[in-house]
């Protein structure tokens, strides 16, 4: 059985009147946040605001970078080189940081959002690029990734020496290759799925894929989308589960694995 969980979620991706998720309601179910760093979405009062409730919630702060397309929420597809990887990641990382340090906090983590997660999961060189700017910016840099954690980006942080911290989507379905079912348009989560789900995977280290079947991951965290209509509800069952099984809530540190290691083999 796993014995601990960090629960993550993006944050901070309202940009000027327009709102996006639920960030208070959520601040306080869990562990670590994504921030958005104004890219994909954010901007610098959300981004320090966000920081602030961060703080207030003993939540630790990631950096969630994305490629510069607002209109399309990062989700776009652009032609980008490993030069423009490496200077996307340092600038918007480099800017939470600054907002970090305003506060007396410090960087956790980077963890690349829509369009540039999924390019980076297939293009090495892409992939090298994100990885050796998060091995410039932190003493001790975190990769956070959905797993199953063998895709581009997480085999150039560990060449790296990055710590990768896999993450498990409870709000979303998988495929019976481990990979996330993604959707396109938000609806509620099943929470009593969703449940299940964190329930098996601490339990077993599986989860259940869309066809029946049951895949073995590699998962530190766990991750709720704040934007779902009952995100709330979501976070709070898991956290009850959680807390009835044993398992302690508490965000990933850089020096230590916090559960039993998990066989190689994704698919049972």
């Amino acid at each position: 059985m796993i014995t601990s969980m960090d629960i993550n979620c993006d944050m901070g991706e309202s940009f000027g009147n327009w709102v996006m998720g639920n960030d208070e309601g959520m601040m306080a179910l869990i562990t670590t946040a994504n921030v958005a760093c104004g890219f994909h979405a954010g901007d610098p009062v959300t981004m320090l605001d966000t920081i602030k409730m961060a703080k207030e919630h003993n939540v630790v702060v990631g950096s969630h970078p994305g490629l510069p397309d607002l209109l399309g929420f990062g989700r776009r597809t652009m032609n980008i080189t490993p030069e423009d990887a490496f200077a996307y990641t340092v600038y918007q990382t480099g800017a939470l940081q600054a907002a970090l340090k305003s506060e007396g906090m410090k960087l956790h983590h980077v963890k690349p959002h829509g369009a540039l997660y999924s390019v980076l999961r297939t293009d090495e060189a892409l992939a090298e690029a994100v990885a050796d700017a998060i091995s410039l910016l932190t003493d001790n840099p975190m990769l956070y990734w959905p797993a199953p954690t063998d895709a581009a980006m997480p085999v150039a942080a560990r060449k790296k020496g990055i710590r990768v911290v896999g993450e498990i989507y409870p709000d979303l379905q998988y495929a019976a290759d481990g990979t996330l079912v993604i959707q396109r348009e938000k609806h509620e989560t099943d929470v009593g799925f969703a449940v299940s789900q964190v329930k098996r995977y601490v339990e077993t280290g599986k989860v259940e894929a869309i066809d029946g079947s049951l895949v073995t991951l590699d998962a530190e965290a766990l991750c709720i989308h704040g934007d779902g209509p009952n995100a709330t509800d979501v976070g709070a069952a898991i956290r009850l589960v959680l807390g009835e099984i044993g398992c302690e809530i508490v965000p990933v540190t850089a020096v230590s694995y916090t559960h039993l290691t998990l066989p190689t083999k994704r698919i049972v």
